[in-house]
């Protein structure tokens, strides 16, 4: 008898986590998105002690990498564990080696992995099935999941009829649609999961485990006399696969009520037309079904549960007899295919047989959004007398016109269903408070509900998007909200830049969260919205939360406010009751981050529901007109393809904007077309105070504040303050001026501002609109010489920075290193950045924040993958080499014959000037001069070697990450292109943590630290990269910490970039995972505490230095001040250590905090050694 099925509200990865949990003794894993989640929770709860079937907490290990996961996988089962991995992506690709071994030696396991696109052309981090369909031929059983429910049903069948198969399994559901949905759902007790598994096969399976016990060897090298035989060995426990899994999913239907199956129809059992699919599509295809069916049409739907092994007797009984097309959705591109894997499937299954008419059709690469409308042009097209053989929807392809046309919009949705769409800015708040919303009514009511968040690629300071949808009935919705009863606009610079309202439905409500009265609403609302909301009878309301979450306390966390705003307008549950259940979730949600936190939360909850301000829409906004839009002198590109992008229309563009992009190149400097205009507050500054230091520009994360240098003449033109330039700019005016446009808010640049002068201050835009027009006008300033030392503090800043307006997180501390980076040497940078932060917010289509100077020159930025970066680096050098290298050898022949003492003077300063990165650009200019006007003997080699005249300069090769890359996947190509010798240059941006899938702990997290994957904190050491690498002796290796001495951070970029030889620089860089009290806006604070209480320590080694006898290894960081008190109140300022506390007994979290103060000094004292001792 089956114990009674517990509803809860949660997401894709964490059913499958729920599930597999059940069924697991071992899990390797390591981070990728969107899987990443499913790791973590099975961390979470194997710390707070939930047991498995078997009675104990599963043994999660994190291992370097994903081929590394996939061989601990294959190790563990060997030994007779089962064993569990999550992954996606490329993360899988780097497992397929492995799952040939491991389906080749038949063990029982399951890899679950939210499908996610491939890297080609460009990094895709959402949805299709471009890696599971990579993995057809590895001996896998394949099982897909349409939804949240089915994840957590058919997870189960994966590992039941894995046990009794021995055939593994690869569990697949769609990435971030089914992954990162939130539904309302069923799930199975454990203790009915262990009912349901076969335990005889369970002790079979251990007995056939290696042991010395009953020796035997597995991996045997196999000729070709007997290796195809025994490959064919294995087909009987294939061919019992589908019985096996068809048994458990009845097993699964008794207790669910469900009718699972091999694959399921759905639609008219006398339909003439039907599609066949798998994934979360299915759901919206239902839908679709439904309201053909309504209106007479017959047609249907087939789901493809079992992929592999495809069983083909099954599928044609599932086709109804009256079928006469098929239109079979791949969720994949196989360029150069026939068609793609399904299509070849379902048309192989009719081979012999008479068949209906098959057509294939792509959908949903890289999660594009897939809608009703658009499967009902496939049905459309199955009732045409010749329909298109091949054929896309969700896109305009003007190219190769495969698009199916959308020429009928339907609402599929039931009419009891209430649907809401709020958008927000990344780390206001606004997806929290949306889960918790979605979680509060489902939990708490009988309704049904669901939640889809959707990001652009910025970090924190992004849009947001968080469609909500409630109802009496199962939501199938399995698509973006287009059709809202409420909308919510959370940033009031949204009214300018996004079409909010066109997916509200008439009668709705619309809430605007902004700091305008009523009568600058009605004066700044753009006429297009003011006309809508008259036509349409929308519901109107204004609420300031902006100035209530000051007032609280909490920043520029608005998200409580909103929430509670929605509830009282929405009254999907009475408000009485979503206040208390709000209450309950901020103690749920806070409580580890304080009483004070959770206090600051009940104020907002009550401060939303009490601030929120109808207006009355008056007539004359039926007719309001619009601003003419001012005019931009922007490229084509810019105004064709990054507008509209940045507008969140990029659905619209056809293929053809992609004509001559074909291989995803982007121009540089994009992103100072964006202007998000998204802070509140920005920093103005006071020329009567300023000492001109220039330390607000260094440290700005996303250069939006600079020092700019005017003659007389141009400040007697300006509409703002200058002030006598500082010693070797007598002449010339100084100004500090930002781009409020540009700038995020972060308020870095004033915690930095000497405290004795202060000459910023964060104060409200609204009062400083001029701010923009100002530094328009200083973009215009004519160029100044630099006449200041370019490698000093001051010096630098009066360099162009070619790392502009990124995407990353306000008051981020990875970007003020890539800029001076940029200020240093980006005239002649190339670039090959990790996957990760750093390339998200340097490389994100269609802002492109690296720049070029008034010349054209500029760094090219490159991205390869995640783990081969060093390599890929390396390799973009020797490119350059060997072609420079060709331009040396022509050189040398041509100095033999030339005639012109000029050029051979050119020649020879070229050569002995090679490696010289600062005289480069002049000399290379003067030999272009020289061999362009040469018409002497050797004329051919002149004109030969001026064709490579793009590798005249010598290029500074810089290789970019951060620790997840630098520390572990990557580490093996790091250690082996630091090891070449070669002139390459290697910047580790270290926070500690994998950042940008989320915070996982990295083998830089330092002990005691808290990150996904190291729930109950880290307990053993952060590995020294540093001096790992100065074990070779020819690598220049420096540690630095801007915000601690930005001079030692400059002499050490100068002194790498100049050494002839490989070199490492490791920052610290303060992350938005770490919690800091004070946010990052202290970000460059806690880089200087850092340091001065012994965390982090400043070091050079430099090799050079040993050629003269002097010892090449200089400890730049002062002895630390405080003690372990200093430290330890460095670590409580940091939520990813002081959230041990609501874990663990003080004397357990101080013991952790001690080995990390008694590691960092063990790390202090080797430094000390090296300091009085180090030779090379």
């Amino acid at each position: 008898m089956a114990r009674e099925l517990k509803k809860m509200t949660m997401d894709g990865n964490t059913a499958a986590a729920y599930t597999s949990y059940a069924f697991t003794e071992n899990a390797a894993i390591f981070p990728i998105t969107p899987s990443s989640p499913m790791a973590d929770y099975t961390d979470q709860w194997a710390q707070e002690g939930r047991k498995n079937i078997f009675g104990q907490t599963v043994n999660v290990v994190e291992m370097q990498s994903e081929g590394g996961a996939a061989g601990a996988v294959h190790g563990s089962l060997a030994t007779g564990a089962l064993t569990t991995t999550y992954t996606a992506s490329q993360g899988l690709l780097l497992m397929i080696p492995n799952m040939y071994k491991i389906s080749g030696e038949l063990l029982p396991c399951v890899f679950h992995v939210s499908a996610r696109a491939l890297a080609a052309h460009a990094l895709n981090i959402f949805g299709d099935h471009a890696d599971v369909m990579a993995c057809r031929q590895t001996g896998f059983a394949m099982l897909c999941s349409n939804s949240v429910q089915e994840v957590a049903d058919l997870a189960a069948v994966a590992h039941l009829s894995t046990i009794k198969s021995n055939v593994p399994f690869l569990h697949f559901f769609d990435g971030f649609r089914t992954s990162h949905e939130i539904q309302k759902i069923e799930v199975i007790d454990y203790a009915d999961f262990a009912d349901l598994a076969d335990n005889d096969a369970i002790d079979a399976f251990r007995k056939h485990a290696l042991s010395p016990n009953h020796p035997t060897l597995r991996g045997t090298a196999q000729n070709p006399d007997i290796y195809f035989q025994a490959r064919e060995a294995a087909n009987p426990f294939y061919l019992k696969v589908p019985e096996t899994v068809q048994y458990y999913m009845d097993k699964i239907n008794e207790i669910r009520g469900t009718n699972y199956k091999l694959f399921n129809y759905y639609g008219a059992p006398d339909a003439d037309r039907v599609i066949v699919s798998m994934g979360s599509v299915d759901e919206t295809i239902d839908e679709t079904v439904d309201f053909l069916l309504a209106r007479g049409e017959k047609v249907g739907l087939v789901k493809v549960r079992l992929y592999r092994p495809f069983v083909v007797d099954k599928f044609l009984e599932t086709i109804p007899a009256t079928c006469k097309a098929i239109a079979v959705l791949d969720r994949t591109k196989e360029p150069g295919a026939h068609g793609e894997p399904m299509y070849l499937d379902i048309c192989a299954a009719y081979v012999g047989k008479k068949a209906p008419t098959i057509i294939g059709g792509r959908y949903g690469l890289g999660s594009k959004d897939t809608t009703p409308d658009m499967i009902l042009a496939v049905y459309k097209e199955l009732a045409k007398s010749s329909p298109k053989a091949q054929f896309t929807i969700g896109i305009k392809d003007d190219v190769t016109n495969l698009s199916l046309d959308n020429d009928e919009s339907i609402d599929v949705a039931s009419a009891d269903t209430v649907s809401a769409r709020f958008w927000g800015l990344g780390a206001d708040g606004t997806v929290g408070a949306n889960k918790n919303s979605i979680k509060i009514i489902g939990d708490h009511t009988d309704m049904y509900a669901q939640a889809y968040f959707s990001y652009d690629s910025k970090k924190s300071g992004g849009i947001t998007i968080s469609d909500l949808r409630f109802g009496k009935t199962p939501i199938r919705s399995t698509y973006l909200v287009n059709k809202a009863d409420f909308v919510a606009c959370h940033n009031q610079s949204y009214v300018y830049k996004y079409d909010m309202l066109s997916t509200l439905k008439p009668n709705g409500t619309f809430l605007l969260n902004t700091q305008w009265t009523k009568e600058e609403v009605d004066a700044n609302l753009p006429g297009s919205m003011k006309r809508y909301m008259a036509n349409n009878n929308i519901k109107f309301y204004t609420l300031d939360a902006v100035a209530k979450a000051q007032e609280i306390g909490l920043g520029g966390r608005i998200n409580t406010i909103c929430q509670s705003a929605f509830f009282k307008l929405s009254n999907i549950i009475p408000v009485e009751k979503a206040v208390e259940y709000m209450k309950a979730a901020a103690k749920k949600s806070y409580g580890k981050k304080g009483d004070d936190i959770v206090n600051m939360n009940y104020a907002a909850i009550d401060a939303g529901v009490d601030a929120v301000v109808e207006y009355i829409i008056p007539d004359s906004w039926k007719t309001a007109a619009d601003e003419a839009p001012a005019k931009r002198d922007v490229p084509d590109f810019v105004k064709n393809v990054v507008d509209v992008m940045n507008a969140q229309k990029g659905d619209d563009l056809p293929v053809s904007a992609f004509v001559g992009r074909e291989d995803g190149t982007f121009p540089q400097g994009t992103a100072q077309y964006e202007k998000r205009g998204t802070a509140v507050e920005i920093p103005i500054w006071d020329a009567t105070k300023c000492i001109e230091c220039t330390q607000c520009s260094l440290v700005c994360p996303h250069a939006a504040i600079r020092p700019f240098l005017l003659t007389e003449e141009e400040a007697s033109k300006a509409n703002f303050d200058t002030k006598a330039g500082m010693k070797g700019y007598e002449t010339l005016r100084y100004r500090i001026q930002v781009s409020s446009l540009d700038c995020l808010g972060c308020g870095v640049c004033v915690t930095v501002c000497p405290d004795k002068v202060k000459a910023i201050t964060m104060q409200p835009v609204k009062d400083h609109m001029n701010e923009a027009s100002n530094w328009e006008y200083c973009m215009s300033l004519s160029p100044k010489t630099n006449e200041v030392m370019k490698n000093s503090v001051k010096g630098s800043q009066f360099e162009q920075p070619l790392l502009e307006f990124s995407g990353a997180c306000a008051g981020c501390g990875e970007t003020p290193y890539a800029k001076l980076l940029t200020q240093l040497f980006g005239d002649r940078m190339q670039i090959s950045n990790a996957t990760g932060c750093s390339s998200i917010w340097g490389g994100s289509a269609p802002s492109m924040p690296y720049t070029t100077n008034r010349d054209g020159f500029g760094p090219a930025w490159a991205n390869s993958l995640f783990e081969d970066n060093a390599e890929h680096g390396f390799g973009m050098y020797l490119g350059y080499k060997q072609l420079r290298d060709r331009v040396k050898a022509l050189l040398t022949d041509l100095s033999a014959v030339a005639t012109s003492d000029s050029l051979k003077s050119a020649i020879t300063a070229w050569i002995d000037g090679m490696t010289d990165g600062t005289k480069t650009r002049e000399l290379s200019n003067t030999l272009e001069s020289e061999l362009t006007a040469y018409a002497g003997e050797g004329k051919d080699i002149a004109a030969k070697a001026l064709s490579y005249k793009d590798f005249f300069i010598k290029r500074s090769q810089w290789i970019i990450g951060g620790d997840g890359w630098a520390y572990d996947i990557g580490y093996g190509g790091l250690d082996h292109v630091l090891a070449s010798g070669e002139d390459v240059n290697v910047l580790v941006l270290d926070t500690e943590v994998y950042s940008n899938t989320g915070g996982q702990a990295s083998k830089s997290t330092p002990t005691g630290a808290v990150a996904q994957f190291a729930a109950g904190g880290k307990n053993i050491k952060k590995k020294d990269l540093g001096m790992m690498a100065m074990s070779y002796g020819y690598v220049y290796v420096a540690q630095c910490a801007m915000g601690s001495n930005a001079a030692q951070t400059i002499k050490a970029f100068t002194e790498a970039e100049a050494y002839n030889g490989p070199s490492l620089v490791i920052c610290y860089a303060p992350c938005i995972n770490h919690g800091i009290k004070g946010g990052l806006t202290v970000s460059q604070l806690r880089e200087k505490s850092a340091v001065e209480c012994g965390y982090w320590h400043l070091y050079r080694f430099n090799p050079t230095l040993a050629v003269d006898g002097k010892n090449a290894f200089t400890l730049d960081s002062k002895d630390p001040q405080g003690g372990y008190d200093s430290f330890l109140e460095f670590l409580k300022a940091e939520i990813r250590y002081s959230s041990l506390y609501k874990k663990y007994a003080p004397e357990i979290v101080d013991g952790l905090f001690r080995k990390n103060y008694r590691d960092s000094q063990d790390r202090l004292a080797s430094y000390k050694r090296m300091a009085a001792t180090c030779e090379v």
